[in-house]
């Protein structure tokens, strides 16, 4: 079949021998040409600049009525907005001006299920067959990596090899061994622990080219060396005598990252930028999401470099952790729309939020968690971070928290928030029934602070929930704090329990009336598998494709994540429940049957809910030290890791709390 071209090609020539003779058609067409190229010059002029129109337009669309950024500044010199100069308003639709109104504002429900009653006789004493099953799984895990990819960063068991964050042959930044130190400790393991200190010691060097993640470098690294100081000093371990010489050698090394890591909080509002090469010094804005910085981020750092002042003396370090939170303290009374929450990014030189998505996922997360263990870890003293907490908990419970549409009594979900334009421009916030199991952190932070963390035991036994916080806000609202903090946990429970793997997936979807109401047709005419009748939740997969079986995404992976079990030890710690027990049991026999790899580690797998889940070659660092290390203390005796001495930073180091000797720097 001839081309278009060639078709239109010979009509053409058709079409002139037709109709003149060739020297006139010759003459006609030479006349015609300069016309014919004008003509065609101006139409795609003109087609040129309504594509570039169009296309400006759609960015400032999506920039929230603002120029994308990157177009203002197009200079390397500034790959962000530049600060408000002194006493200069922000504009009003650009940083952070709340979405208004919201369409519908969800709240809490008037009636939680029925309060869960503590225990007669607590149990406070080790399991010891379960946390031997634990101690196994995790030897089984730290013995192939010792075998395979010793020094390396990470770890593949599948293919037994490792990986270095830098991309480069031994030249890594220990975060399996540094961050699996205090695992050690308090495991007992001293043989494992002298190799990994000496490997500490004698190896671990920070000049190591290419970005490293700042946040995720401080509460892997330098979090894992602080509290490796803090347990060698008193091991809880009797297998261990204590050791000033090891743990003056960890806060040296911890010392030296850290100073490596300040020029990252060198911006004007004192928001740290998101990456910084530790060779060199040089930090990097993040380039895929606007150079912004994320709220989480930003403001997951101050346990470990307050704990470091602390150590040192070094009021650096105390301005480095409170900097951002004056930031995000400022802009939370500013943004009263948002009711104590906040958005997810903010401008690192100026300090003010851009306009966007709420959560309590990724991005957010860790926040909400510091918020509480901030007050927690100078001893209850620093009033203004309980009053963040408290002010952020009203927000969650208000706009962020849903009952399920079919169980009896309903489970507990928390929501997204995001922000939409109408058609005539006014903003609005939609909800997302979307929760990551990131999010499975909650139950857990709000059982905490609803409670001194005292020892509950005793005459306090028989207590209908355990003991109110004395600088909680009444009675009611901490039982309410309880209560649904235990409906939360329920709820991640749930999304272990329902899947074919007993594995809960990375993202769990949940049913709203909006989708109750969806055809098996709309479904798929979305581009969505249709959902089961009278379920809570599901996982979002597109149709099966032709193989017969749904192509896995992102939501449906587990990657041997830990939030769901910390959450289960805390309510364990708090009030001796087995419940919280037999619930961290289950999802351990579902790792074992369906993460274990034979030949030594376990592996994160593609699809929960498959019925022949795919190992993916990914031993995450954060399976031993963190979801072996709560399961290990969820079966150990409780007073292993007491929690009114200790706060354990979201990668779950313990550092202690001390009493502050610098001054809270704002009010």
């Amino acid at each position: 079949m001839p081309s278009k071209t060639d078709s239109n090609g010979a009509q053409l020539k058709k079409r002139s021998k037709k109709t003149s003779p060739a020297r006139t058609a010759s003459a006609e067409a030479s006349k015609a040409q300069p016309k014919s190229r004008s003509r065609s010059t101006w139409r795609l002029l003109s087609w040129t600049c309504s594509a570039a129109l169009f296309l400006l337009a759609y960015l400032t669309y999506k920039n929230n009525g603002q120029l994308p950024t990157h177009l203002l500044h197009p200079t390397s010199s500034h790959p962000y907005p530049q600060p408000a100069t002194h006493g200069q308003a922000p504009p009003n639709n650009a940083y952070g001006a709340p979405p208004k109104p919201f369409k519908k504002q969800p709240s809490l429900p008037h009636t939680l299920p029925p309060t869960r009653p503590l225990p007669q006789q607590p149990v406070r004493k080790a399991d010891p067959q379960r946390r031997d099953a634990i101690l196994a799984a995790f030897t089984h895990s730290w013995s192939a990596y010792k075998r395979d990819a010793w020094g390396y960063d990470e770890y593949h068991p599948i293919s037994q090899h490792g990986s270095n964050l830098s991309g480069k042959h031994g030249q890594g930044i220990g975060y399996t061994i540094v961050d699996t130190l205090d695992t050690l400790i308090l495991m007992g393991l001293k043989d494992d622990y002298e190799q990994a200190r000496d490997w500490v010691r004698d190896e671990l060097d920070w000049d190591v080219p290419g970005r490293m993640n700042v946040f995720e470098t401080t509460i892997r690294t330098l979090g894992g060396l602080l509290s490796a100081a803090a347990l060698i000093q008193d091991p809880p371990h009797p297998a261990f005598t204590p050791s000033q010489e090891d743990a003056d050698m960890f806060i040296a090394k911890a010392v030296d990252l850290a100073d490596r890591l300040k020029p990252a909080f060198d911006t004007p509002s004192g928001v740290p930028l998101r990456e910084v090469d530790l060779e060199t010094g040089e930090a990097f804005p993040d380039l895929n999401n606007n150079n912004s910085s994320s709220l989480a981020e930003a403001t997951t750092v101050q346990l470990e470099f307050k704990y470091l002042a602390h150590l040192t003396g070094n009021h650096g370090y105390w301005r480095i952790a409170e900097r951002p939170m004056q930031v995000v303290r400022t802009a939370s009374q500013r943004l009263q729309h948002y009711q104590g929450l906040l958005p997810i990014f903010l401008n690192p030189m100026n300090g003010h939020f851009y306009n966007g998505e709420v959560r309590l996922g990724s991005r957010g997360d860790s926040y909400y968690e510091y918020l509480i263990k901030q007050w927690l870890q100078t001893g209850r003293t620093e009033q203004v971070y309980r009053d963040m907490y408290d002010n952020a908990l009203s927000g969650i419970k208000r706009l962020l928290t849903k009952p399920s549409l079919h169980s009896k009594p309903p489970l507990m979900f928390t929501v997204e928030l995001a922000p939409r334009r109408t058609m005539d421009g006014r903003m609005y916030m939609q909800l997302i029934p979307k929760q990551d199991h990131l999010v499975c952190f909650l139950g857990g932070s709000m059982m905490l602070g609803s409670t001194s963390t005292k020892d509950i035991f005793g005459d306090d036994a028989k207590r209908p929930l355990p003991p109110i916080s004395d600088v909680g806000t009444g009675d009611e609202t901490d039982r309410e704090d309880w209560r649904l903090g235990h409906e939360l946990v329920r709820t991640c429970m749930d999304t272990y329990t329902k899947t074919k793997t007993g594995l809960s997936p990375e993202i769990a979807f949940f049913k709203i009336p909006a989708d109750a109401n969806l055809t098996d047709a709309q479904m798929i005419a979305s581009n969505r598998a249709p959902l089961p009748p009278n379920v809570d939740w599901y996982i979002k997969k597109p149709p099966p494709s032709y193989t017969g079986r749904a192509n896995p995404l992102i939501d449906a992976r587990n990657i041997l994540r830990p939030e769901t079990v910390e959450s289960l030890f805390i309510g364990f710690a708090l009030t001796g429940d087995e419940i919280y027990r037999d619930w961290g049991w289950q999802i351990f026999q579902a790792f074992e049957k369906h993460c274990k790899v034979e030949s030594g580690g376990y592996s994160s797998i593609d699809d929960v809910d498959s019925d022949e889940p795919r190992q993916m070659d990914k031993m995450e660092t954060f399976w031993l030290s963190e979801t072996l290390k709560y399961l290990y203390l969820l079966f150990s005796d409780r007073d292993l890791l007491p929690l009114n001495k200790w706060v354990l930073n979201t990668e779950a180091h313990p550092l202690p709390v001390f009493e502050p000797t610098f001054p809270t720097g704002f009010s």
